[in-house]
């Protein structure tokens, strides 16, 4: 036979473990049935115990299980309050933000040897970016500077530039050394290399290590713009 404060101390143990998963504190359990000192709450524990109506996990703190609940009890907990999204509140649509912080730039077509950058443009070709990929050189207030070209073939593969890669060049007429650029050859040959500059001459880099560096006076090397991002489709 249980006390009144045995069970109510029962009964609040088990309804805060449906609740939350852990029992109450001793000062919660304190509050909880208005006793002075946490000293009656430890007679109250040990006497559930003893009575086999909780048992004590070791090594453990807060830790209590119910074993038992007396007769007439009943078995079910208080219940917990859900949360419940109102029905006139819409969750977000991810596909309407993901196109709201997107930017269409153009695309141009397959970067080959032999063909000025200008040709591979297709009027109609666009391609839609994150705007973070511009955040670097401020973003969708430049993306006019910026166009989209596709790669063709494996010269710079060891920079993780792959066939069929997608490329953000922003559009500039000079770059710093070794930043990777489109080039423009004797006013016809576009290609995507690193960028060097040496006793009067340009170096044209490859990411390849079967692919040759080639040397070129600096007239005969026009830039046409600076990589700034990366597009991959797996």
């Amino acid at each position: 036979m249980l006390t009144r404060k045995q069970k109510e101390l029962l009964l609040l143990i088990r309804d805060r473990l449906a609740a939350d998963g852990v029992p109450p504190s001793f000062d919660e359990m304190k509050e909880a049935l208005g006793l002075k000192s946490k000293s009656g709450i430890h007679r109250l524990i040990t006497g559930l115990e003893e009575r086999g109506f909780i048992k004590r996990l070791a090594h453990r703190a807060r830790a209590l299980e119910i074993v038992k609940l007396p007769e007439g009890s009943d078995t079910k907990p208080a219940s917990r309050k859900k949360t419940e999204t109102p029905r006139d509140i819409k969750m977000p649509d991810m596909a309407a933000i993901a196109a709201a912080n997107a930017i269409s730039l153009p695309l141009y077509g397959r970067i080959a040897a032999g063909t000025p950058i200008e040709a591979l443009r297709d009027p109609n070709g666009s391609i839609d970016i994150p705007v973070g990929l511009l955040a670097s050189t401020r973003g969708a207030r430049n993306a006019a500077e910026h166009y989209a070209l596709e790669i063709s073939g494996d010269s710079m593969i060891d920079a993780g530039i792959m066939d069929g890669d997608r490329v953000i060049i922003r559009a500039c007429d000079n770059a710093e050394n070794g930043a990777i650029v489109v080039a423009l050859v004797d006013d016809q040959e576009a290609t995507l290399k690193y960028l060097f500059r040496k006793d009067g001459q340009i170096e044209l880099e490859p990411a390849n290590k079967n692919y040759e560096t080639r040397r070129l006076p600096a007239s005969r090397v026009k830039v046409q713009g600076k990589l700034v991002g990366l597009l991959r489709q797996y």
